[in-house]
């Protein structure tokens, strides 16, 4: 029913976002916890990188637990433990003590973000795959526009451990919208045998499958492209140009439309494109803004204005790009949806903290080091759709092998059909 989907997109949507809100809602105070837990500013942003160490970890561990266990028990303690750990880092007494936390706090938030594709993968049939993952991403789009200006909001009043008690209470409404509105997707007969040493087993084989490692490569280049943007997009609009924060958090809002104006396009344009044309076309566009600042920059110079829309026109194709992706990778992996967020999620965050610190190391007195990132990042992502398009015959799922089920897809038993749930 049409108030049922509504209730189950808005939860698996802040279940999507809920780790992005936990990078984004503390940057704005980490000069303040540094000071207060006595710590330099590296130290202080260690706390970050522990954080997505988490995200990879437990991407990598949750999705394909779930293929065994079901995804509500992986959802209820994930978001359960995401609230403790929020908890624990409010009363964090030491940096290491954070650390520690921010680590376990990446880990359980990690469940949201792998298993909300896995349950729109077990719900919909293909043909409706496109529309759900276009309004989760539109959705989900909003959270890094909300995030620094919440946490920035809050900190003008509180400190930062205010932040995470935050945190803490999404969380624990997060849990709760589980439990009252999100099914067990994964029915006992589906799901693999073996435990988890068996559902691990499985990402292996996944992972050899070139109809479904070529959309997970792309969107881990993809996904290394927006981290890059991210970690420089401040440095240039407030160091290079000299806006004031609020000004460059206007920036990062009007992109942010943009990102959600691609991503509601997408679901449009899905009915009449097939998403693997689509992923390419979004794939190339998005390559054309930084590629073009980049050659702005090295030949004539690159205003505000021109940088902006760039910037503009990569975020807008990032709005198709990434929900093609992720339709394609979940469509052909359907046999083992957790594994194959799984991969989708690991090699997107582990792309995107390799390529962050390269921004940075190449100097920020220019946007030529973030543009150049970007578009390598981008033109790899391309060729990557290239192939997932060419793959596209290849892309029907065999039956995987687990303890218990056969692997053979032309005999013997085979395993059961994903359940479906009434629409």
């Amino acid at each position: 029913m049409p108030r049922q989907r509504a209730q189950l997109l808005v939860v698996l949507a802040g279940l999507s976002a809920a780790s992005p809100l936990a990078t984004d809602m503390y940057v704005p105070g980490l000069p303040d916890l540094a000071h207060s837990l006595r710590a330099d500013a590296s130290g202080a942003q260690m706390s970050l990188t522990g954080f997505l160490a988490g995200i990879i970890a437990g991407q990598l561990i949750l999705g394909p637990l779930s293929d065994a266990v079901g995804r509500r028990p992986v959802l209820v303690s994930g978001t359960m433990l995401f609230a403790l750990f929020s908890v624990v880092c409010a009363l964090a007494p030491s940096l290491a003590v954070l650390n520690v936390a921010r680590v376990g706090q990446g880990f359980s938030g990690a469940a949201g973000i792998v298993i909300a594709r896995a349950v729109v993968t077990d719900l919909f049939d293909d043909d409706e795959l496109a529309t759900i993952f276009s309004r989760l991403g539109a959705i989900s789009a909003t959270a890094p526009v909300l995030a620094p200006l919440a946490g920035g909001a809050l900190l003008l009043v509180v400190s930062w451990r205010y932040v995470f008690a935050v945190l803490a209470l999404i969380g624990l409404l997060l849990t709760l919208g589980v439990l009252r509105w999100i099914p067990e997707s994964h029915p006992p007969h589906a799901r693999l045998t073996g435990g988890l040493s068996g559902s691990l087993r499985v990402i292996g084989q996944v992972a050899t499958r070139p109809a479904v490692i070529a959309p997970v490569l792309t969107l881990a280049f993809g996904g290394a492209a927006v981290f890059a943007y991210i970690a420089g997009t401040t440095f240039v609009f407030q160091d290079i140009y000299h806006l004031a924060p609020t000004l460059t958090s206007l920036i990062y809002g009007v992109n942010a439309v943009g990102n959600m104006a691609g991503s509601l396009a997408y679901g449009r344009l899905a009915r009449r494109s097939s998403a693997e044309t689509l992923l390419v076309a979004s794939a190339m566009l998005a390559m054309a803004g930084p590629a073009a600042l980049l050659l702005f920059q090295v030949t004539v110079g690159s205003s505000l204005s021109v940088t902006w829309l760039c910037l503009l026109l990569s975020l807008t194709a990032f709005g198709v790009f990434f929900p093609a992706v992720v339709t394609i990778a979940q469509s052909r992996g359907r046999t083992a949806p957790g594994a194959t967020s799984a991969l989708l999620g690991g090699g997107q965050f582990l792309f995107g903290a390799a390529v962050s610190p390269l921004v940075g190391l190449f100097g920020t007195q220019s946007p030529a080091p973030m543009a150049a990132a970007m578009a390598v990042c981008l033109a790899l992502a391309t060729l990557a759709a290239t192939v997932t398009r060419l793959t596209h015959r290849a892309g029907r799922p065999p039956v995987l092998w687990a303890p218990g089920k056969c692997a053979s897809a032309s005999g013997g038993n085979r395993t059961a059909a994903p359940h479906r749930s009434p629409r």
